[in-house]
């Protein structure tokens, strides 16, 4: 497609105003400003936009502010690590990543078919996640408390508080049943928690609405929903719209008020199964006094709610192209509550007299996580199918693992779904055991867990094994790469007496920076070998039926000794995860830099909405990206003047995304300044559809200006890799780090290594923001009273567009 012409530069009054967004961790207003006395402008205590306090009004007196732009700062870091609660979204990590995957898609033309099945079977892995979390629940309270326990005289002897649970004391609540009907009030209780968080999260976070489009924007005949970029015809002429420019992308209310419908019925459905099942097939297999006919109509009932849950997961629900702030309240109501209603119904049932039921064995759980793991398995080697027939439509070599990130990301997330689940089970049932060991035979007091969770316990360590050798040839490598580095760097610096601590010091950082790229390779590796190891663990509890430690029993003493080795490490291994992430989640919750540090982590995994799963932590971007966009609108329009929105790190993504919801007009005065950004590095290259060389090259010709800092340096960001002729370069790198190499009569004391960080301390910085600023356009003479009525405008308008 030829390119749009550039639009002239639009005439400015004199106001000029950069507005900063900071990156990862966050940051203070008063850090940002370097000025301890800050106003906060407009917002709220959970994402709002300050100035130093003199600034207030500057807009009445552009003359003072000759040398430079007014300073805005917009500080979003408290979405996503503010209040101790949020450590507790360590717990919802699987669902994130799942997420993700979503969103990693390759890039798709006219390929509409694919990409919806593409996001079918992604939240189908989502689905799966939330049945397996549920399933992990029942087991651990069903199964393992109310089934195992509380029927084994020697287990419920030791603990006094399942006394009235207990066969010993033969009261009202000792039949099977109705144990298991009481224990089923604990998943239901938390799959009512996840419903709540999910409702309650969205209400705050991103019930945003983003800035209303001109209707006059349409969208070209047959360009399909699924695509990342649509034809737009503006004024008779065809443009290119990104998939983040959307009216309705950062407003996905209808799609997570269905997927949370679909997700809480399928946790209700999960338990009502669990607990009927068992009633049903004692009465279908015994002279029970319940007619066995019930059992088959409960658990019909619960299969039909299942499907039409699995249909609403697998209708998307979504529309981007406008601000879609419908609801199905018939949907999202019915749905969970005829599952809540199923569930009464199966505790009911169970709980019925059956006087010669008596609990002995397991609860069937091997076949639903057998089921479940077969399940997630053929659904990522499908997925992975789809995204590589993407990829050789539409090949671009700077896609991570040629279009199977997100097949690779969704393994992950399975991955730590099951050790998550698979630890949680078996710390309880070691502790519910006492000294015996669960699935060992004679010297266990309960049979334990599910045999296949301590199968996949056990490949955890032969999964470290394989990675070992990756590990330590990346370090290598690293290593020769920083020697190779050091004659270079002399000689960059053009040092006469060059010191071999200093340049060592440099070359390892910037060898250590170059170890980012080199991250898809182990994500591929991890996540191939997850599925293999997945499939044996599979293969073997299904032959055996059996622990591997009893498996193996006669094969050999080296044999059995490596089999056993493996199960108690793997054991460990996913036991001292679980109590990792609580720990983390403590710690997070009672320290503020520990929950500034965990909040990194969401910074990444959470600018993206809840397209996958509804159980995801919340996505900050859905109340940045309004905000950003919102002042942008408000300060032009009432002042008039030259904006140049300058992000940081992650701020630089929020702010390429907020640039590409303005409407023409303002994007007209805007200038884009990034640095430090991993918005090719890492966004381009895992999110290609969104963020690859073609959305980017439309960001560019979009937007008046945009200039990209980046040093080799740096681990997270990087140059932008488009060149739109002389004269409209974006990238400038790299920039020099250090500054200087020794002592120098302006820097007289050694300088630091900055690496991410401290861009606005190299001079680069003022000299291309100062460019930016002139070539937005000339300045003209305001009419008398223009400058006060702009800045009273700028005052209220701000305060109202927040």
């Amino acid at each position: 497609m030829p390119h749009a012409p550039r639009a002239e530069a639009a005439q400015s009054s004199g106001a000029a105003l950069e507005l900063l967004v900071h990156g990862v961790g966050g940051t203070t207003p008063q850090e940002m400003l370097g000025d301890p006395r800050t106003t906060r402008i407009t917002g709220d205590a959970t994402a709002a936009v300050y100035r130093r306090t003199e600034d207030v009004g500057a807009e009445q007196h552009p003359e003072r502010h000759r040398d430079g732009p007014i300073a805005e700062a917009y500080c979003w870091s408290n979405l996503t690590s503010g209040n101790g609660a949020r450590a507790l979204w360590l717990l919802l990590l699987p669902f994130m990543v799942v997420n993700l995957a979503h969103w990693m898609r390759p890039t798709a033309q006219g390929q509409g078919r694919a990409v919806r099945l593409y996001g079918i079977l992604v939240r189908l892995v989502a689905l799966s996640l939330t049945v397996l979390l549920t399933a992990a629940a029942c087991e651990v309270a069903l199964d393992l408390v109310a089934w195992q326990c509380a029927g084994t005289p020697e287990c419920a002897g030791q603990r006094s508080w399942l006394g009235f649970l207990s066969t010993q004391q033969d009261g009202w609540f000792s039949r099977p049943g109705r144990r298991l009907a009481v224990a089923a009030f604990v998943p239901a209780v938390l799959v009512g928690l996840l419903w709540y968080l999910s409702n309650r999260t969205w209400s705050a976070y991103e019930s945003q609405r983003p800035l209303s489009w001109d209707e006059s924007d349409t969208v070209a005949a047959g360009a399909d929903a699924g695509e990342a970029t649509d034809v737009v015809t503006r004024s008779g002429a065809p443009q290119v719209r990104p998939a983040l420019g959307r009216p309705g992308f950062w407003y996905g209310r209808r799609l997570v008020a269905r997927l949370r419908a679909a997700h809480t019925a399928a946790g209700f459905l999960t338990v009502a199964a669990t607990v009927s099942g068992t009633a049903a097939r004692y009465d279908r297999s015994s002279d029970s006094p319940v007619p066995a006919v019930a059992g088959f109509l409960l658990e019909a009932l619960l299969v039909l709610c299942g499907l039409v849950a699995v249909a609403v997961v697998c209708h998307r629900g979504r529309s981007e192209r406008r601000l879609d702030n419908r609801i199905d309240r018939a949907l999202t109501t019915f749905l969970p509550g005829a599952a809540l209603t199923l569930l009464v119904c199966a505790v009911v049932y169970a709980g019925w007299s059956r006087p010669g039921w008596v609990s002995t064995g397991t609860l069937p759980g091997e076949v639903a996580f057998r089921a479940l793991a077969l399940g997630q398995g053929l659904l990522v080697v499908l997925l992975a199918a789809v995204a590589l027939s993407l990829y050789r439509r539409t090949p671009d070599p700077r896609t991570t693992l040629h279009g199977l990130g997100g097949p690779a990301v969704a393994m992950l997330a399975c991955a730590l779904g099951g050790v998550m689940t698979g630890g949680v089970a078996q710390r309880v049932a070691d502790w519910l055991d006492g000294p015996g060991t669960p699935g060992m035979g004679a010297s266990a007091a309960i049979p334990g867990p599910p045999v296949l969770l301590s199968w996949q316990a056990s490949v955890i360590p032969v999964l470290l094994l394989l990675l070992l050798p990756p590990v330590i040839w990346l370090a290598v490598r690293t290593v020769r790469r920083a020697r190779r580095l050091g004659p270079e760097i002399e000689a960059e610096y053009e040092e006469k007496h060059p010191e071999p601590g200093r340049t060592r010091r440099i070359a390892r950082t910037r060898a250590a920076a170059a170890l980012t790229d080199s991250a898809p390779g182990i994500l591929g590796l991890l996540s191939a070998a997850t599925l293999l190891l997945g499939i044996a663990a599979v293969t073997g509890s299904w032959l055996t039926g059996e622990v591997p430690g009893l498996a193996t029993d006669g094969t050999g003493p080296f044999v059995e000794s490596l089999a056993e080795t493996a199960q108690s490490t793997g054991s460990w291994l996913t036991g001292f995860g679980v109590i990792l992430f609580v720990t983390w989640g403590r710690r997070a919750y009672r320290d503020v830099s520990a929950r500034r540090t965990i909040g990194i982590l969401w910074d990444v995994g959470t600018f993206w909405p809840r397209a996958a799963h509804p159980f995801a932590p919340p996505c900050y971007a859905e109340r940045a990206v309004p905000d950003l966009s919102s002042r942008m609108c408000a300060w032009t329009a009432s002042t008039r003047g030259r904006l140049v929105i300058s992000g940081h790190s992650q701020g630089s993504v929020l702010a390429a995304a907020a640039v590409w919801q303005l409407p023409d007009p303002v994007r007209d005065r805007v200038a884009l300044l990034t640095y430090g950004s991993p918005i090719e590095r890492l966004y381009g290259r895992w999110f290609p559809a969104y963020f690859g060389r073609a959305p980017l090259e439309g960001l560019q010709r979009s937007v008046h200006c945009w200039r990209n800092l980046w040093r080799s340096t740096d681990p997270i960001g990087g140059p932008v890799r488009i060149d739109e002729g002389p004269g409209h370069e974006v990238d400038r790198g790299p920039l020099k780090d250090p500054l200087v190499y020794g002592r120098t009569t302006r820097h007289p004391l050694p300088e630091p290594v900055l690496g991410h960080s401290d861009y606005q301390a190299d001079p680069v910085f003022a000299v291309e923001r100062a460019a930016l600023l002139e070539r937005l356009g000339p300045v003209v003479p305001q009419q008398p009273g223009a400058e006060d009525r702009g800045g009273a405008a700028q005052g209220s308008a701000g305060r109202s567009w927040g």
